[in-house]
């Protein structure tokens, strides 16, 4: 009998532990959403606010009684916010969809395929990782420039077309699928080609999508480079939109408006994760075969 009070003792007391645990933990991430979230939060109320009210707000609100989508219209109106639109959404569907094309060849000639020279070749292919990324900028504008690409869909496009790292990564997904496979489909007379297309690309597709979110969301946060060979605002995107808008559009003090064009451009990132953020976790955490 006394042991059964013991272990009932034990029980309590280890069902307190959790319980405490739980709450500290659960408390801790809820203070830290809010702190991620926050910042969003401020971005879309300051949206909805009217030039004037937020002026006159010597301490902002955390609300607003008057929303407005008034800042939305102009930022559609003060530059030519659709066309950044139309030319980011180009730039990134024909930037991933090369990209993909390249490293997955690639990745399979290192995974799979034999030929003299392969280690030193891909542990040199590796070492590029260690060059800065403003060495790489600067070489890359000055070869562009020599090719007259400045101001051009390709110009923007060229640099961004392959990736040391996505090669890693692909290769080293393609490499925990079983030789046997391969073997198997060469006894049967598959190509290497249809054996990439049949067996490897669907096993690692995980891993394919969630390269492909993260490519998509590099093209369109992309600054930078696009900044530096573009000066035509034919060809501006979303990002050098921001900086236009800023500029020449509302003008820096008009924030609110700022706020809203900030949003419209946020938006398509935020629905694409939030569509695919399984598959993105899928491929960042997985290990084994699948078949």
């Amino acid at each position: 009998m006394a042991r059964n009070t013991d272990y009932t003792r034990i029980e309590k007391r280890a069902k307190v532990r959790k319980g405490v645990g739980n709450t500290i933990t659960y408390t801790l991430l809820a203070f830290w959403a809010i702190v991620v979230l926050f910042p969003f939060y401020w971005m879309i109320l300051t949206s909805v606010k009217s030039y004037s009210s937020y002026n006159s707000e010597y301490i902002p609100k955390f609300y607003t009684l008057s929303p407005t989508l008034q800042n939305y219209k102009d930022a559609f109106t003060a530059v030519p916010l659709a066309r950044y639109f139309t030319n980011t959404l180009i730039f990134t569907v024909v930037t991933t969809a090369i990209m993909l094309v390249v490293i997955t060849l690639a990745a399979f000639a290192f995974a799979r395929l034999e030929f003299k020279g392969k280690n030193i070749a891909f542990l040199i292919f590796l070492s590029l990782m260690m060059i800065p990324n403003e060495l790489v900028i600067i070489t890359n504008f000055v070869t562009v420039t020599n090719w007259n690409m400045r101001n051009s869909f390709a110009g923007l496009i060229l640099p961004s077309i392959t990736s040391v790292f996505y090669i890693y990564l692909l290769k080293e997904n393609f490499e925990q699928i079983p030789d046997s496979l391969y073997y198997a489909a060469k006894v049967d007379g598959t190509s290497d080609l249809k054996y990439l297309l049949k067996v490897m690309i669907p096993i690692a597709r995980p891993t394919l999508i969630t390269i492909t979110i993260l490519k998509v969301i590099e093209c369109w946060n992309s600054y930078v480079w696009p900044r530096l060979i573009t000066d035509d605002q034919n060809y501006f995107l979303v990002s050098n939109g921001i900086q236009e808008i800023r500029e020449n559009g509302f003008g820096r003090e008009n924030i609110p408006a700022m706020m809203a064009a900030v949003v419209v451009i946020s938006v398509p990132l935020i629905v694409l994760f939030l569509i695919f953020r399984d598959k993105v976790m899928a491929g960042v955490s997985q290990g084994g075969t699948k078949g």
